[in-house]
């Protein structure tokens, strides 16, 4: 038996209601987020609390929980940081529906549209534009206040932002988001949980190459990861054309330094490797067509191909990649962008066969 409080938030029968507000600023995506000259200006992410002992948020198992999205790939390294310090038994998981929905469907005037929970036994989910149909495979309902977006997660929090984001990890104690900037999440569960990890000794973020993975995280986030939205959401040739230079200058970039190294920080597996490898496998897929990054694909490029490969076939990594929803998610949510929602068929998994970067020392 479940009981609707706020806006329509089903709550089991013996949980302590909590309070809906309506934010304060207007609900908004990634897709409004413009500068100058139709150039895309991502904002910074809101909360940004740490997981510590003695801290108000205390690292203990079964108090936390992440939600996400598989097809976004900034929630997607949380995942995989999550899988590789082996955390899958202290921290909750839950994975939203590929396409985007309207997240107060019985208000005319709120047309906001954005993650939204389903279970895999749910009818297909129609996109926004009203054209197609995509099934709820691989999602995982909110277990814990029945929530049927995200946004409704953040009216919880009393968000006064507007934009609501994956990933979050949420304390269900204090009942409210800890964190929702993904590049806090991964260190988190890099070091944080350790009392509690199956995989202590696994550190994606060593003290000696701190220097040299920062470095590296800066150039591959502004210019290849945020880099690829700068291409897709620029509603300028201008804004377009500066985005795609820097794009394939700093893959070309990429490409040269692991032509000398295993791995972007040298001989270890780090969490740069894990930041440049979501953007990677998903712009074979996704970008080079929608977001007109048709330069060059990956598949074409000697070492970042096999940096792809070598990464995704790290059976923690493979776990946090679903192909079908990072499709599904970006040619189905931005009608602007993808009218009928068509998705492309695409080639082969070239991801999945072997990779020849062992002939570099490593040690992963």
């Amino acid at each position: 038996m479940l009981r609707v409080v706020g806006q329509n938030l089903l709550l089991p029968p013996r949980a302590t209601p909590l309070r809906c507000i309506r934010t304060m600023s207007k609900a908004r995506t990634a897709l409004e987020e413009m500068g100058d000259k139709g150039a895309f200006k991502r904002q910074e992410s809101v909360f940004r609390n740490q997981v510590a002992k003695g801290s108000r948020f205390e690292p203990e198992a079964g108090r936390y929980h992440l939600y996400v999205s598989l097809a976004c790939p900034w929630a997607s390294r949380c995942v995989a940081g999550l899988y590789l310090k082996g955390l899958e038994e202290s921290i909750g998981l839950s994975v939203t529906h590929p396409t985007w929905q309207r997240t107060r469907p019985d208000s005319p005037d709120d047309t906001h549209a954005g993650w939204t929970f389903a279970s895999p036994g749910d009818a297909p989910f129609t996109p926004v534009s009203g054209h197609g149909s995509v099934d709820c495979a691989g999602c995982v309902p909110d277990p814990h206040y029945h929530a049927k977006n995200v946004r409704q997660l953040y009216e919880l929090a009393e968000d006064t932002f507007g934009k609501y984001t994956v990933p979050i990890l949420w304390d269900t104690k204090e009942k409210t988001i800890v964190n929702n900037e993904s590049s806090e999440i991964l260190r988190i569960f890099n070091s944080a949980f350790n009392d509690v990890a199956t995989k202590p000794e696994l550190d994606l973020y060593p003290e000696d190459l701190r220097a040299k993975i920062d470095e590296v995280n800066d150039w591959v986030y502004t210019y290849i990861n945020n880099g690829v939205y700068r291409c897709g959401f620029a509603t300028s040739q201008e804004a377009y054309e500066e985005a795609f230079r820097g794009l394939f200058e700093h893959l070309d970039k990429a490409e040269a330094l692991l032509s000398k190294q295993r791995y972007l920080a040298g001989d270890r597996f780090t969490e740069a490797d894990l930041r440049l490898f979501v953007t990677l496998i998903r712009f074979d897929e996704v970008y080079v067509v929608y977001f007109k990054t048709n330069k060059k694909a990956i598949h074409e490029y000697p070492n970042l191909c096999n940096h792809t490969r070598d990464v995704f076939q790290i059976p923690e990594v493979r776990k946090s990649v679903n192909i079908d929803h990072l499709k599904r998610h970006y040619f189905t949510s931005h009608p602007k962008l993808n009218t009928y929602s068509v998705i492309p068929v695409g080639g082969e998994a070239w991801w999945e066969q072997p990779h020849d970067r062992e002939r570099f020392s490593s040690s992963a």
